[in-house]
C-alpha cells in the first residue's frame, strides 16, 4: 500500500492488535484464473513464525483455495476504523481555505503463501477455535460440539482450511498526523459529535 512513514505502523504487536480487532478479513490472489477475494473470518496465531500465523477456511465450492493450493500468493487486508474528513473540521479553514476533505482510515495488509489442509481432525480444530473466539461473552456460547457428530462430519468435508504464515505485514494509521495540532484537535472534536458510530471509533483513535 501507500504508506508514508508518517503514518506507518512499525510495531509487531500493534500490526497483529489490528488483525485481531478485525473481525472479517478480505483474502485477495491471483492466479489462473485471474483476481479472485473472499472474505472470511481468520484466526491469528501470534506465536507462530516471525510475524504470526492467519487460519482459516474456505467453502470447497469456492475455487480460490485451488489458487493457494498452486502456490499463488495472498494479500490480506484487516480494515479497521475509518471516516470522512470534512474541510469544515479544520481551524485553518477559516484562516486561508486552503483545505479539501480527505480520508482518515486503519489498515493491515498481510502477505503470504499458504499450505491447504483437508484433514478432518485440523479443520475440527480450527472451526473450534473460530467458533470459540467468536461465542466468547455470550451467556450461553454455542460450541461445536453441541451439534450431532454426523452432522459436524459432513460439514467438515464442505470446507478446506488453510494455514498463511505471514510473510510481509504492513500497517497505516492516518489519523490527520500531516495536519497542525490544531486541525488535529477539530478533526477529532467533530468526528467525536457525529451521530455516526463509525466516526465516533476513529475519534476514540485520535485521543
Amino acid at each position: 500500500m501507500y504508506n508514508p512513514s508518517s503514518f506507518a505502523i512499525k510495531e509487531l504487536n500493534e500490526l497483529q492488535e489490528q488483525i485481531l480487532a478485525t473481525r472479517l478479513a478480505t483474502v485477495i490472489t491471483h492466479g489462473e484464473h485471474g483476481l479472485q477475494a473472499s472474505h472470511l473470518p481468520l484466526l491469528l496465531r501470534p506465536d507462530q513464525g516471525p510475524n504470526g500465523t492467519l487460519y482459516g477456511h474456505f467453502a470447497r465450492a469456492n475455487p480460490q483455495w485451488k489458487e493457494l493450493q498452486n502456490g499463488a500468493e495472498a494479500l490480506v487486508i484487516f480494515a479497521g476504523a475509518d471516516a470522512y474528513i470534512s474541510p469544515g473540521f479544520y481551524p485553518s479553514k477559516a484562516e486561508h481555505g486552503k483545505v479539501v476533505p480527505t480520508w482518515n482510515y486503519v489498515a493491515v495488509h498481510a502477505y503470504g503463501s499458504a499450505e491447504v489442509f483437508t484433514e478432518a481432525e485440523r479443520l475440527l480444530n480450527l472451526v473450534s477455535a473460530l467458533t470459540d473466539r467468536h461465542e466468547a461473552g455470550r451467556d450461553q456460547p454455542w460450541k461445536v460440539a453441541d451439534a450431532p457428530a454426523d452432522y459436524i462430519d459432513g460439514m467438515l468435508k464442505a470446507i478446506v482450511g488453510f494455514a498463511l504464515p505471514i510473510q510481509r505485514l504492513e500497517g497505516k494509521r492516518k489519523l490527520s498526523q500531516n495536519r497542525s495540532a490544531a486541525d488535529i484537535a477539530g478533526v477529532r472534536e467533530g468526528l467525536a459529535a457525529s451521530p455516526d458510530a463509525h466516526d465516533r471509533a476513529l475519534a476514540h483513535l485520535m485521543r
